[in-house]
């Protein structure tokens, strides 16, 4: 089986057969000595950066169209039409104001994705560097 991304929300890839070393690449609470957290390849990060931007767009675009409930008016001056309205107000206020904190969590994750990635760039450079160091002379 070819090795690639870990993640795969369709369900059409599995996971490698050989863990994805620990590294530049983890997320979470690891040390990179086996403690709690997720570990995840860069074509991995990249997808998951996706999905989450994605997500939060979604909840945004909810959240405006819940906004129409938060306007919602009475069809009539009597008691039960404004007494109505109010209520699907406030519970339209309470949906945006939901979607909306949805929306920045999904923004936070993709963030730490986006860190994580940005550790990969570093490991890179710094492999880069030592076995630059270490094949001089060499010849």
């Amino acid at each position: 089986m070819a090795e690639g991304p870990v993640y795969d929300p369709n369900g059409t890839r599995r996971a490698p057969l050989h863990p994805v070393v620990r590294g530049a690449g983890s997320y979470g609470g690891g040390s990179g000595a086996g403690g709690a957290g997720f570990q995840y390849d860069e074509a991995t990060l990249h997808e998951l950066v996706k999905e989450w931007r994605d997500l939060a767009s979604e909840f945004r675009i909810d959240a405006a169209q819940a906004e129409t409930l938060a306007r919602a008016q009475g069809p009539g001056l009597e008691y039960a039409s404004l007494g109505n309205a109010e209520l699907i107000r406030a519970s339209g206020n309470a949906l945006t104001e939901t979607l909306r904190q949805r929306a920045k969590h999904c923004d936070a994750m993709a963030d730490k994705f986006v860190a994580a990635l940005g550790n990969y760039a570093n490991a890179e450079e710094t492999h880069a560097t030592e076995i630059g160091n270490t094949t001089k002379g060499t010849l």
